[in-house]
């Protein structure tokens, strides 16, 4: 359970970075666009990884609801 909990903190703390980068590319900072669209893919890969996990561990909830 706190895996998940600290992957989602990942996740939130990745986009409160792109904020900034995001902000700095609409101004104009070209190489702040450069780290938002890289941060964006991160952003994706996490993402994923993250809903791999959840489904993970509801499926082993399930599991220990059948065996009980």
């Amino acid at each position: 359970m706190s895996n998940l909990l600290e992957k989602w903190n990942e996740l939130k703390s990745l986009v409160e970075t792109l904020e900034l980068d995001v902000h700095k590319n609409a101004k104009g900072n070209s190489a702040a666009g450069v780290r938002s669209r890289k941060g964006l893919r991160q952003l994706q890969t996490k993402s994923k990884e993250l809903v791999k996990l959840m489904l993970e561990t509801d499926k082993d909830a399930e599991k220990e609801k059948k065996e009980d």
